[in-house]
């Protein structure tokens, strides 16, 4: 299939306006891939130091020319139940290594914390910020400079991100993402959503809470709704960082144990001692950021990649801006339904067809480039596939279904669920900002009502109980941004808000802070900025200004005279809120340089 025009089109530009600082990425790249081994440039000394912990036989190979190592750069931690597999990884990817005559070593582990447990809490001020602490952190594991290839082991929601960024820095070296897969379906997300409202109205205990949601929080493996987590699996792989059909394999499994074996083989034949050297400088150019945008369009994933896709772009000097998401967005329909999108989860996802008939539906309408390079060696062509466990107990991969094998949760281009993405993009008086509206019904996507201001969900959620909420409302929620607090996810707001929805009145949420792949059945545009604590228009709202919410048009408007509006002084964040405990004290430095959310609201300068 010939590309699709507009696809094309959000390439090009993109490609243009990168042209100079992708060329100094890529020439930075290539300087640092000397010639042999990376540890061949280290002192008898340094090297020495590097394998001095190694069995005599890893020493050996070490010491020579011809042996790639291979770095694993670890998110384990048995907290996470999506990072829980990983504990016994390095020794499966050691022995690996050495069945080929390679060599691998754990060159460092990352910080790995989970926006489940830390929601609500002030814990969660600290999760945007992990992302680029993770980064920084993989970067120490990697500057011993010994290794010519990478495995990087994480799945959740700020991990691969930091993880990808940090790769980047190293774009010389050949990297590829090993999943560790989703936990198997526990209670419906139906019923969980039904008993979250239900406690939020009063109407169910904490105990029933707790028991719901332990049902369906239940086992090792990544959460299985459609999430950042499961977000990042369907983005490695349709990037080309994840070798064919390997996101969604459940744990534990000897299908899984056999593609991170595989994974091992592909990292020791990309690495730049042979014939084949496909660093992940090149394997993440433009095509394969807009692959990613287009990917999360089709799947209505979520809504933290606005942040994160441009910050990993960014690190591949590559400018990647929403405008690029919102055109995307108008041309790319969506193609599965999958929770909170729908009420199926993602192995509901992965058996009616998942990646691979996914990424067949998209190719064949156009709407991917086929041409990026990917770990496997091949284009994406190679990722129609479904994989299977051989009864030599290799992976085998099988054409996928021509058509889905339910499609309640996933359908062709031909029969999509609606014929654009779920994302958009906002602009007006207030800023810009973004919303999902892929799970917002129709009748509910434009919202004009009258303004309730807060400063945190706390006080949201008293509100909610005094009864003041129980109108037409658009509740604004302000001091969420990356410079505020460190832009927490707003979780707490959903149950609460759609149990406004659902008694009938219109509801819409404003803030600039995030609400991630589990953003609802609200209308909620997020991600405003300028911020509130960089002198942005939302923090000029008051009690009873009315508001417009109108994701049809893409406007956000505050309906106050302009000149009234300019006149007004824009309201201050209590100078000692978030500032300490948890740790926040020192992320002070993090919030003070951080970057607006639309250029991904990331700590670091400038990459090129």
């Amino acid at each position: 299939m010939p590309l699709n025009p507009v696809v094309a089109e959000v390439t090009g530009r993109i490609a243009e306006r990168s042209h100079d600082s992708r060329a100094r990425f890529l020439q930075r790249i290539g300087e640092a891939r000397g010639q042999g081994p990376q540890r061949g440039h280290l002192s008898c000394s340094n090297l020495a130091h590097g394998f001095a912990a190694c069995n005599a036989a890893d020493k050996s190979a070490l010491r020579g020319t011809a042996t790639p190592n291979i770095a694993i750069v670890t998110a384990y931690n048995d907290m996470l139940s999506a990072h829980q597999p990983y504990e016994p990884y390095p020794e499966l990817i050691r022995a690996a290594a050495r069945a080929i005559g390679a060599t691998a070593q754990v060159a460092g582990g990352v910080p790995a914390m989970c926006d489940g447990v830390t929601q609500g809490r002030a814990g969660m001020e600290l999760s945007l910020f992990s992302r680029d602490v993770i980064a920084l952190a993989a970067a120490v594991a990697l500057s011993h400079d010994m290794y010519d290839a990478v495995l990087m082991l994480g799945i959740c929601d700020k991990i691969v991100p930091g993880l990808l960024i940090a790769a980047l820095t190293f774009g010389h070296l050949p990297a590829i993402f090993v999943p560790a897969g989703p936990m198997p379906s526990g209670l419906g997300n139906e019923e969980k959503s039904r008993i979250r409202q239900l406690y939020a109205e009063g109407k169910a205990s904490r105990e029933q809470l707790l028991d719901v949601e332990a049902r369906a929080y239940h086992a090792p493996g990544t959460c299985t709704f459609y999430g950042t987590a499961n977000s990042n699996q369907m983005l490695m792989e349709i990037m080309g960082l994840h070798l064919p059909g390997a996101s969604f394999v459940h744990p534990n499994t000897p299908l899984r144990e056999a593609l991170t074996v595989e994974a091992v083989r592909h990292a020791a034949g990309i690495t730049a001692l042979g014939e084949h050297y496909l660093p992940v400088g090149h394997v993440i150019d433009e095509r394969a950021i807009v692959n990613g945008v287009v990917g999360l369009h089709a799947t209505g994933g979520s809504t933290n990649h606005l942040l994160h896709l441009v910050a990993i772009a960014h690190a591949a000097g590559i400018d990647l801006r929403w405008d690029d998401f919102d055109t995307l967005s108008h041309a790319v329909p969506l193609l599965a339904r999958v929770y909170p999108n729908g009420s199926a989860d993602v192995n509901a996802f992965h058996a009616a067809g998942g990646m691979g008939f996914l990424i067949a539906q998209l190719l064949d309408a156009g709407l991917l480039h086929a041409d990026i390079r990917t770990v496997n060696g091949t284009g994406l062509d190679a990722y129609r596939i479904e994989p299977r466990l051989g009864t030599d107990g290799e992976v085998e991969r099988v054409p996928v279904a021509a058509a889905s094998r339910d499609a309640s949760v996933l359908r062709g281009v031909r029969e999509p669920f609606r014929a654009d993405g779920g994302l958009r993009l906002f602009d007006g008086n207030l800023g810009r900002a973004v919303i999902k509206v892929s799970a917002v019904p129709e009748d509910r996507c434009n919202v004009e009502a009258p303004a309730l201001v807060f400063d945190d969900q706390d006080q949201v959620r008293a509100a909610f109980e005094r009864g003041e909420l129980e109108r037409d409302v658009v509740v604004v929620v302000r001091f969420q941004g990356p410079r505020a607090n460190g832009m927490p996810e707003l979780h707490k707001l959903t149950p609460l808000l759609g149990v406004l929805q659902n008694r009938g009145h219109r509801v819409a949420l404003v803030t600039d802070g995030r609400m991630s792949g589990a953003s609802g059945r609200v209308p909620a545009a997020i991600h405003v900025t300028p911020e509130a604590a960089a002198g942005g228009n939302i923090g000029k709202i008051r009690d009873g200004d009315i508001v417009r919410l109108d994701a049809t048009a893409g406007v956000l408007e505050l309906k106050v005279d302009a000149a009234a509006l300019a006149a007004r002084t824009p309201a201050q964040m209590d100078p000692g809120a978030h500032n300490h405990g948890f740790g926040r004290e020192l992320f002070a430095r993090f919030r003070a340089a951080a970057s607006s959310a639309d250029t991904g609201a990331r700590f670091f300068g400038d990459a090129a």
